[in-house]
């Protein structure tokens, strides 16, 4: 996930013994501290996606800790604030948490309890941070980039390509594991290419029966047969000028393979029934989850339709291989699920995220956006992926626990040098470790770092 500013304590005490041990303890747990003596010092702290916890006293001189939060609402509604009296009661406690305080705590406290407290606070503020850096990627992305989402160099490669080509008139093969986003690449080329305004014309040629498959290419003449009640235009007709998207194409019987291959060869064809050419003048775009060259190889592809529609190749990565843009992906389509549904986008707890990030995705995007919409219908729990059972370990992951908190250390060094434009003592400093380290760990990974810049 996109990383943010590490996030202070702001606490705000006028007992100058209790604001001085208090502050001490925080910063024993390894928080950075702010402290002010009242509340009128620290509002100046406080302004919208300030990386700050707010930790106030309830009675202070001056502006009180109960009358100063629904300012603090008012600027941030999502800004954490923790209350703190002496004098508190239950009443106080219901009517603050009411208003929209984070927690209320009456003291005498414990270290352990206020540092308990805080690191929750802590954490959700970094969660709504990343979300709100996320949204406003997403806000500020047109065109291709909307469409095909994505930081990862692989998907930065796959949108490059896909311009390319959407200026030609090549016909393309793309290649990726099911739910990958083959069609949404075969619409992207259609709808940057001159051929935009006429038809794109989808046809799934997994399990499209023998009988049927040449009339819905070519069509048919009324009459060719028993059931031809009328004429039909077939999808290479009705995609004149347009796109016509052959997907699962590994999967169309030979004897269909050689009639479009013709097709192809002589941009022609014949409804069933007639002796007329007819002429199309339309993109082909095919799509294959499998190897079509090692299918030819085997005799299950024809060979020469294979190197006919091999023009040109785009090769989709599957989501296990680009992890950095699982947030991205996963907080769109929470946002599309929020819109649909009429519900409020929910946050992602820390333990949520990094289940995401170690999860396998053997169903691809598509997988992870029926994820995103029944975690916005509240019907998955603390876990949002399930637990896969065989070999591959409870995530589905082939390699264990080492292999995903690589995945996920990479990942993290990856956004923060893209957010630096690869400027290695700032992503040190943000990632919070030493220059040495980085180094190192860019060594271990196979980072080039040159690669971010500018």
């Amino acid at each position: 996930m996109s990383a943010v500013p590490s996030i202070r304590v702001l606490l705000v005490e006028d007992d100058d013994d209790v604001r001085m041990s208090t502050a001490q303890a925080l910063t024993l747990a390894g928080f950075e501290v702010e402290a002010c003596a009242s509340a009128e010092r620290a509002r100046p702290l406080v302004s919208f996606g300030a990386p700050i916890v707010v930790v106030c006293d309830v009675r202070l001189p001056g502006l009180s800790g109960t009358d100063w939060l629904p300012e603090i609402r008012t600027i941030d509604a999502e800004m954490p604030v923790v209350l703190v009296t002496g004098h508190g009661h239950i009443a106080m406690a219901v009517q603050a948490m009411r208003e929209g305080a984070y927690d209320f705590i009456e003291k005498p406290f414990t270290s352990e309890r206020l540092v308990a407290t805080i690191r929750h606070a802590v954490e959700r503020r970094q969660l709504t941070l990343q979300v709100r850096t996320l949204r406003d990627a997403l806000d500020n992305w047109h065109g291709i980039q909307a469409v095909l989402i994505g930081r990862s160099a692989q998907m930065q490669q796959v949108r490059r390509t896909v311009m390319t080509l959407a200026e030609t008139s090549a016909d393309v093969l793309i290649y990726g594991e099911t739910g990958t986003g083959k069609e949404l690449v075969a619409r992207c080329l259609h709808d940057n290419s001159e051929r935009r305004r006429q038809h794109f014309v989808p046809l799934n040629c997994g399990g499209l029966p023998e009988s049927l498959a040449e009339s819905e290419l070519f069509g048919h003449e009324a009459g060719a047969f028993t059931s031809a009640n009328r004429l039909r235009v077939g999808k290479f007709e009705y995609a004149h000028g347009g796109t016509l998207f052959l997907d699962e194409i590994e999967s169309m019987p030979m004897a269909v393979q050689i009639k479009l291959l013709r097709a192809l060869q002589e941009r022609s064809i014949e409804r069933i029934g007639s002796n007329k050419a007819i002429a199309f003048d339309c993109r082909v775009v095919a799509a294959s989850k499998d190897d079509l060259k090692a299918l030819s190889d085997q005799q299950k592809f024809r060979a020469d339709l294979y190197y006919r529609i091999g023009v040109a190749f785009i090769e989709l990565p599957p989501l296990r291989e680009r992890r950095e843009d699982i947030p991205l992906l996963f907080e769109h389509f929470t946002l599309l699920a929020a819109s649909r549904y009429q519900r409020s986008a929910p946050l992602l707890s820390s333990a949520q995220l990094a289940d995401l990030m170690a999860y396998a995705w053997p169903g691809n995007v598509r997988e992870l956006r029926n994820v995103a919409d029944r975690f916005v219908l509240g019907l998955l729990g603390d876990r949002l992926t399930q637990a896969r059972g065989g070999s591959e370990g409870g995530n589905g992951l082939p390699h264990g626990l080492p292999h995903q908190v690589e995945h996920f250390e990479r990942t993290v060094i990856v956004e923060e040098l893209r957010r630096h434009k690869g400027d290695q003592p700032a992503t040190a400093g943000a990632l919070g470790i030493a220059r040495q380290t980085l180094y190192d760990k860019l060594r271990k990974f196979g980072i080039a770092a040159d690669e971010f810049r500018g």
